[in-house]
């Protein structure tokens, strides 16, 4: 059996278009954009366009792509003004059933041909289902309405068509050929669902009304030229068809009414129209026109349906008056006479605005294309709406704010929950070890005492100190053995004096010394605290190891005298056995019981909390929902429809955040109510003399309790302080420890530098005075012989002069057997600074090494040890090798020459680094005093020399000590260095030379 043909519209044809440079264009002029960012987009419009040319009639896909381009050019339309005056496009379509081109330049035909074409593609779709099913049958329903409802649209939104197809009469015949298809699907699936006959018969009616609006509309654009003559015979068979349905229907119904003879009737009257419909069927041609969208078998389909429908009319005529002749006997009316059969319609246009909301539709649609760009007035409406809803927000945090205050200052007024523990035992949980205090044993525990600490404070201190005194004794020996060799040559011994070159070594001993005194009484302060805290520190360092911090806070509070002595396995309980908790009294009077009045007073905070809880969450959710609310899609949508009406759209676009300002303010309303109750349960408690009893005890447990943390706070903060303290101690030692040590090694540079010194000019003097020995003997030997020549009495003679021949001068030492010279200058030092940038090529004066003369700026200084000057060469001089200089006349033995660190120690005009460490080579620690079968060399001639020497001493400030832990240098004492160097003197012997 085959199903009735339907009717289905063709499609408009169009041509191709380019969107893409107007688009970017007036992106250009319009937004002031940079339009190649848009190419994206425009290039995406350009497709669905194509896209759409070649959309099927029959296909969901080509529905779907007409579906989509007509909301891009939606909201296309929002942004773009597409007509003759700016983006000017040239749109031309097809008429669909004349095929005659039509061209304009507005947006609005282009939306109304795709419209059309969507109609069109519905139409077909619907046609084309196998309404033998429900699946196909239920598409073929929605499918007419939806194409019904997209012809109305463009009857109510496109008043000038420019083409026949989209002319207000040829949209209308659409739209009832549309609506009688639907009807007729609806009416088969209720026949096939078997539902009632008077149901069917008003479903009939209202389909043949239908037909018959759509055959005359047919009939007129067939006359025009406009339709397809075929389509009018189709409309013509099934409003004969649905005419003989409706009645016979009634018939039908009729008939179970007991209304026989109207039953007959009407069967006669729907055989009259199936004889019609069964008549045109049969003049319907063979072969079909290719415009009318209609199938080759449309003739033969409507036949057998009509002539089936046309033979069960008979059939059911002849049994209904075969049973009205033996039966019934009724009269059988006039056809005139007959009332005229209810309508029911079932097939509604659907709009066009319901049919895009659904979720399907706007799936395909997709989201629009060019969101990025959005028009000033939009984001200005934009900017206003976000206005109203920060002034909402602010307006409800303020409220929050306002009760949430409220809430805490009622609580804080009464002590809750806090006060609560008073009553139900509070000092029974108060007794449990404070977090705090149980932290502070954990931090003591598995720390050493301090006792090994100090020992190695001590020990380094001494180290610096002993390595002090002995810079301190090799200086002092260096200077009197150089002021006791200057009495015995006089000025002869031209070396530097001491003095003069040690003051900075000097400064930096009595620095040093400072620094170690300072640090020395900072040690004393950390012993003393120490010892002050010695035994709180052993009892929580024990408690802490032994996991009994509970244990040491149970007996310092007993201590203090707040708990009760009572011992329980060693430990204190924090009530006496006659004390007991509020809950565990009761009222023997009756009325309402201490632990009831608790839990009530409990269960109102608990809903407080609760009230603020969920306020909370409203207002972040609040603030939430309106920072992620974007209302500018419906801006854009409502663009031509809010001018000037922007605040009615704000107020429905805020009514969304009502339910969130009602649960706000019934929270507060809520709260208020709950604290009046709780101000009234909690004051009635405390009004109680137990309950004051109770109270003014734990006051007292409270403050005794505070006293115990304190202390032991102190306590930790003290250990703390020692830690601190003897960090910062380790640390100063261990830098002032190198400090000294490379002092050190620099006095032992300079001491050996001094002796090679000494040692090459004792050898000069001695060889000076071994040639003056001679001339004068010399000398001794002319005179007597002059005297003698005088005392002669020979006439022939007579006294003449004799020249004693000058002796040669000396020869100076040839400068390149000095190892001293040539030596490339070490890195600059802290203590020690470069000569004066104003006098670049002035050489240091004799004996001066180099960098410690900065002290005397205005006295030339010596120059370096080991650099002939032409003072040394008139003086004259010999090489080291015929020295006759014995060095152990100095209590250190050291080799002649100084090992080269020593002679680049002391460069020229360069600050040597001082106390830098020295190889061990440059000088010697075999011994400080000489050895055992030591001979002095003969006692020079004149006095001894004085035992008294005065050391300069420049006012130089220098660090306290290194990492800041001495902050104060004490003055140098008078006697200290000339008390030293009085201790011991090597040449006190010289005293009983003669």
């Amino acid at each position: 059996m085959s199903q009735t043909p339907m009717i289905s519209c063709p499609l408009k044809q169009t041509h191709e278009i380019d969107w893409v440079y107007p688009l970017k264009t007036h992106v250009r002029q319009a937004y002031g954009d940079d339009p190649e960012r848009y190419t994206e987009e425009c290039n995406t419009l350009n497709r669905l366009r194509q896209d759409m040319r070649g959309a099927g009639k029959d296909s969901a896909a080509g529905r779907d792509l007409l579906y989509r381009y007509y909301g891009q050019l939606e909201f296309l339309d929002l942004r773009f003004p597409v007509d003759e005056n700016h983006i000017k496009i040239s749109f031309t379509w097809l008429d669909a059933f004349t095929h005659k081109p039509i061209s304009q330049y507005s947006l609005a035909y282009e939306k109304a041909s795709i419209i059309f074409n969507i109609s069109a593609v519905l139409s077909c779709h619907a046609a084309n289902q196998n309404r033998f099913e429900d699946a196909g049958l239920k598409t073929a329903y929605h499918s007419f309405q939806a194409a019904a409802g997209m012809f109305t649209y463009i009857n109510e939104n496109f008043l000038h068509a420019p083409s026949t197809d989209l002319s207000r009469d040829t949209v209308k015949t659409m739209i009832s050929i549309m609506l009688a298809q639907g009807q007729e699907v609806f009416l088969q699936k209720q026949i096939a669902d078997d539902k009632k006959v008077g149901l069917l018969a008003k479903l009939a009616s209202q389909a043949s009304y239908l037909y018959c609006q759509a055959s005359e509309g047919i009939q007129e654009n067939v006359q025009r030229g406009i339709l397809d003559k075929l389509w009018g015979q189709v409309a013509q068979v099934k409003y004969h068809y649905t005419s003989s349905l409706a009645q016979y229907y009634q018939a039908l119904a009729d008939d179970d009414a007991n209304a026989h003879g109207m039953a007959i009737a009407r069967l006669q009257v729907a055989e009259a129209d199936g004889r019609d419909a069964v008549r045109t069927a049969s003049a319907f041609p063979s072969s079909v026109s290719s415009n009318s969208n209609l199938g080759s078998d449309t003739g033969a389909s409507l036949t057998e349906t009509t002539k089936k429908h046309l033979a069960n009319v008979q059939e059911r005529l002849a049994s209904f008056n075969k049973d009205n002749d033996f039966i019934y006997h009724q009269t059988i009316p006039a056809e005139t006479t007959l009332s005229v059969i209810p309508k029911l319609p079932a097939a509604k246009a659907i709009p066009v605005s319901e049919l895009y909301q659904g979720q399907d539709i706007q799936r395909i649609i997709g989201p629009d294309i060019f969101q990025k760009l959005v028009p000033m007035s939009v984001t200005e409406s934009a900017s206003l709406y976000d206005e109203e809803k920060a002034k909402l927000v602010r307006a409800e945090a303020e409220n929050v704010e306002t009760a949430n205050g409220e809430m805490a200052a009622s609580l804080d007024y009464l002590k809750l929950p806090e006060s609560l523990n008073v009553l139900k035992g509070g000092m029974d949980q108060g007794t449990s070890v404070d977090e705090g205090f149980r932290t502070w044993c954990e931090e003591l525990a598995g720390h050493e005492p301090f006792a090994k600490a100090f020992e190695q404070l001590l020990a380094d201190k001494n180290h610096v100190n002993g390595t002090l005194d002995r810079c301190t004794k090799q200086l002092d020996m260096e200077e009197s053995i150089c002021e006791k060799m200057r009495s015995k040559y006089g000025a002869n011994w031209t070396q530097q004096p001491s003095s003069r070159l040690t003051s900075t070594l000097w400064s930096d001993i009595q620095s040093y010394r400072g620094a170690v005194d300072e640090a020395s009484n900072s040690d004393s302060q950390l012993l003393n605290t120490a010892r002050q805290h010695e035994s709180d520190f052993d009892e929580m360092r024990s408690a802490g190891e032994t996991d009994e911090a509970d244990i040491l806070y149970q007996r310092a509070m007993q201590k203090a005298g707040v708990i009760r002595s009572r011992a329980r396995n060693g430990v204190t309980s924090p009530t006496s056995p006659q004390e007991g908790s509020l809950l565990d009294e009761d009222y023997d009077e009756g009325g309402t019981s201490v632990p009831d009045q608790i839990a009530k007073v409990e269960d109102l905070l608990r809903r407080l909390n609760l009230i603020k809880r969920d306020r909370m969450q409203v207002l972040k959710d609040l603030k939430e929902k309106a920072q992620s609310d974007d209302i500018s899609s419906v801006l854009i949508l409502n663009k031509k429809s809010i001018v000037n009406h922007e605040s009615q759209l704000f107020e429905v676009e805020l009514e969304k955040y009502r339910s969130h300002q009602n649960r706000l303010l019934q929270g507060t309303h809520k709260q208020t109510a709950l604290l009046k109750e709780l101000t009234k349960t909690y004051g009635d408690l405390l009004l109680d003399r137990r309950v004051r009893s109770e109270k003014l005890r734990y006051e007292n447990f409270t403050r005794q309790h505070s006293q115990v943390v304190t202390k032991y706070k102190r306590i930790f903060q003290a250990f703390n302080g020692l830690i601190d303290g003897l960090m910062r101690a380790q640390s100063f030692y261990t830098e002032m420890k190198d400090t000294v040590e490379s002092l050190e090694k620099n006095v032992e540079t300079f001491v050996s530098n001094r002796r090679s010194e000494g040692a090459q000019l004792l050898g000069q003097i001695e060889r000076e005075k071994a040639s003056v020995g001679g001339r004068q003997a010399d000398r001794e030997r002319d005179r007597l012989r002059e005297l003698m020549e005088r005392m002669s009495m020979d006439p022939s003679s007579s006294p003449t002069k004799s020249t004693t021949p000058r002796p040669p001068p000396l020869t100076r030492p040839s400068q390149t057997s000095d190892p001293f010279l040539n030596r490339s200058p070490p890195p600059s030092s802290n203590y020690l600074s470069k000569p004066s940038s104003s006098t670049p090529n002035i050489t240091p004066s004799l004996h001066s090494p180099a960098g410690l003369h900065r002290n005397y700026p205005q006295q030339p200084g010596p120059p370096v040890y080991g650099e002939r000057t032409s003072e040394t060469v008139q003086a004259g001089g010999l090489p080291p090798n015929n020295d006759p200089y014995n060095p152990m006349v100095y209590p250190f033995q050291s080799p002649l020459s100084p090992p080269p660190a020593a002679q680049g120690a002391y460069y020229p005009n360069h600050a040597a680094p001082p106390h830098q460490p020295y190889p061990p080579q440059a000088y010697s620690q075999s011994g400080q005093y000489p050895h055992q079968g030591y001979i002095p060399p003969p006692p020079p001639p004149g006095p001894p020399p004085s035992s008294q020497m005065t050391f300069g001493n420049p006012d130089v400030s220098h660090p306290s000590g290194p990492g800041g832990y001495a902050h104060h240098q004490p003055p140098r004492q008078n006697g200290g260095p000339a008390a030293q160097r009085e201790q011991y003197d090597p040449w006190a012997g010289l005293n009983a030379w003669k």
